[in-house]
């Protein structure tokens, strides 16, 4: 988020795009990618998102887990 805003500030300031991600050491690429997911969040709106994506990701691969077993035991 921080480089995010980083970059926002320096094209605020007169610099582009490519020039901005440059110096917060980011590819122009990562920062659109960013901006497109996280654009609108606050912080903690953007912290409460990474939980999220983690815990959706664990209750994934715990249902993959347990359709195998229910396969084997078959």
């Amino acid at each position: 988020m921080s480089l995010l805003r980083q970059v926002e500030v320096g094209v605020a300031n007169g610099k582009t795009t490519a020039q901005a991600s440059k110096e917060a050491l980011i590819t122009e690429q990562t920062y659109y990618r960013w901006r497109k997911e996280y654009g609108g969040l606050q912080v903690d709106q953007a912290r409460r998102l990474k939980e999220l994506e983690q815990e959706n990701a664990k209750l994934k691969q715990l249902v993959a887990e347990l359709s195998l077993d229910k396969l084997v035991l078959n």
